[in-house]
């Protein structure tokens, strides 16, 4: 920490009191008729500092001593002193000895003296015995004008306002105060304490240097030399496709919102990027191409180039490295950037990559349309197998009844019914004329009564083959019901047999709709100069990586010494 010295504020005010003057010297007129442009007014601080004579200023009208001192003292009170240039005057004047009865009159005895109590010294000047402040004053013997009556030859007049230099009074010895020495040892200390600062700050500027000059300098231009002079010139092309559907499917709700649009197929392009980003990938593009040959040859430098027994993992890196693969959500496009040493090399893995994507969107989009297809395949086979069974199981009925329909044998049979009842009825009719007559002919009655008997025995017969089983036939009732049985299934199957086979069409129409293909919107083309390395942008990155690391470590360490030391 470095302390500012504090100045001790002086006052230079003009004075009217009498100035020192200089001893006038041999040939000199004794009265100075100059005028220094400040008028009858003299300034204390335009003298020398170790005045002779003191010059008092001659009213123009005669006037007593006293007069003199007070019009000094007044002009001194005029000057607008403060409280604390005065208390420094009177503790001046106690040190040398001077007596006074006021502050003004200690100013002014000072300056009578030749001593400006209000003189500003500097703190960073040392007192030493050699200076003319410390050192005893020479006596010097006092000068007295000589008479008028002498000096009748200069033919020199005084005149009222003029100045006159009279002899001074003997100097005392001004040393320096206590305070005066202690402000001087302060600011020695301090200038010592300030070179000391200064040649630690140029000490640990140096060392800043050369530690930036090390750590962060000295590898940004190797990797600087490296990137322009080193490094493998390397070329890359770039394409761009989408996955896109056949024919959207209608739909409602949030999927008719999303339907034709990017996110209807995200999920298709995302498994197609983290294809073509797999070890599988790289292993065919290997195998077709030969990848990993190709960074092994000795026109790669010795930081990029892939060893001849370099591990899976290695290449797999260094496959990552120089295929790039990207997907933008918001319009569905993958772009894919592949790097190599040779344009044409780079074009031709970029369409054998491309030719994988299609592969496999189709191998995706093969099993969801096969997974759709089989089971409505397999819906209508087993409708189809049902409605023959049905259909079996009527035709077994009708064999086993010997009715091919049931509705006709009723009918048949409720129409014999109806005609043997119209035989009764007019055969009852007969009877019923016979009986009315008073004498009714026997011999013709009987034969009437016996057909009578057979029509109601017959209509009674054909009544029971309705509904009663005789003689191991079964009844018609059961034989219809049964036959109906059957008939409704074999309607029922053939219902679901047509619904399966609707079914089974949309999902033909809907695997149709599943299909994706890849259309590329950006062919790969070969570049004819080079895409990397960028040596620019590449330096300043690794400068700027250096930097920050070395500010972090530098600040670690910086706050590790602060707890340590604290």
């Amino acid at each position: 920490m470095t302390t500012k010295p504090k100045a001790i504020r002086y006052h230079t005010g003009p004075s009217g009191a009498a100035a020192p003057a200089r001893q006038p010297v041999s040939g000199e007129l004794l009265f100075d008729n100059h005028d220094d442009g400040f008028g009858e007014r003299e300034f204390p601080t335009a003298a020398g500092p170790e005045p002779s004579v003191r010059v008092v200023k001659m009213p123009r009208e005669p006037a007593t001593p006293a007069t003199e001192r007070s019009a000094a003292l007044d002009a001194i009170a005029a000057e607008g002193l403060t409280g604390r240039q005065l208390r420094t005057a009177r503790r001046i004047a106690q040190r040398n000895n001077l007596a006074f009865a006021s502050d003004f009159e200690a100013v002014l005895m000072l300056r009578e003296a030749g001593i400006d109590p209000f003189k500003r010294s500097s703190m960073l000047e040392l007192v030493s015995p050699e200076d003319p402040a410390v050192a005893p004053a020479p006596e010097k013997t006092p000068e007295v004008a000589p008479p008028a009556a002498k000096e009748g030859s200069r033919a020199l007049t005084r005149l009222p306002g003029d100045a006159v230099r009279l002899p001074d009074a003997p100097k005392p010895i001004n040393l320096p105060s206590p305070e005066d020495r202690a402000r001087a040892s302060q600011a020695s200390e301090i200038l010592k304490m300030q070179r000391e600062i200064a040649r630690r700050r140029r000490r640990k500027l140096a060392l800043l240097s050369a530690r930036l000059f090390v750590f962060v300098f000295l590898p940004t231009f190797l990797a600087g030399w490296y990137y322009y002079t080193v490094a493998t010139p390397l070329y890359a092309t770039r394409s761009e496709f989408v996955i896109q559907q056949a024919e959207p499917a209608a739909a409602s709700g949030l999927g008719g919102l999303f339907s034709g649009t990017a996110l209807a197929t995200s999920q298709d392009s995302i498994a197609v990027q983290g294809y073509l980003q797999s070890r599988d990938a790289m292993l065919r593009l290997d195998a077709d191409s030969g990848f990993r040959a190709h960074f092994q040859g000795d026109n790669i430098d010795m930081l990029q180039r892939l060893a001849p027994d370099a591990t899976l993992e290695k290449a797999y890196r260094v496959y990552k490295k120089f295929v790039k693969i990207s997907y933008d959500p918001t319009e569905g496009i993958v772009k894919l950037e592949v790097i190599a040493a040779d344009p044409k090399t780079a074009a031709a893995w970029a369409n054998q990559l491309i030719a994988y994507a299609e592969e496999q969107v189709d191998h995706l989009t093969q099993r969801l349309r096969e997974d759709q297809m089989k089971g409505a395949r397999e819906a209508y086979v087993e409708a189809e197998a049902a409605v023959q069974d049905a259909q079996r199981r009527v035709i077994d009925l009708q064999e086993k009844f010997k009715v091919i329909s049931s509705e006709v044998e009723v009918g048949l049979l409720t129409a014999q019914i109806g005609a043997l009842e119209g035989q009764l009825s007019q055969e009852r009719l007969s009877l019923a004329q016979m009986e009315a007559n008073a004498e009714p002919n026997q011999a013709r009655m009987e034969p009437v009564k016996r057909r009578i008997a057979t029509l109601e025995t017959q209509i009674a017969d054909l009544r029971s083959k309705l509904t009663e089983s005789t003689g191991g036939e079964e009844s018609l009732a059961r034989v219809q019901g049964e036959l109906l049985v059957a008939q409704a299934d074999v309607q029922t199957r053939q219902l679901i047999l047509a619904q399966t086979l609707q079914a089974m069409e949309n999902s033909r129409s809907e695997a149709n709709r599943q299909v994706r293909y890849l259309s590329l919107s950006v062919s790969p083309t070969p570049p004819d100069e080079p895409t990397y390395p960028q040596a620019f942008e590449n330096t300043l990155v690794a400068m700027l990586i250096l930097m920050g690391i070395y500010l972090m470590v530098s600040m670690t360490a910086a706050i590790l010494r602060e707890q340590v030391s604290a």
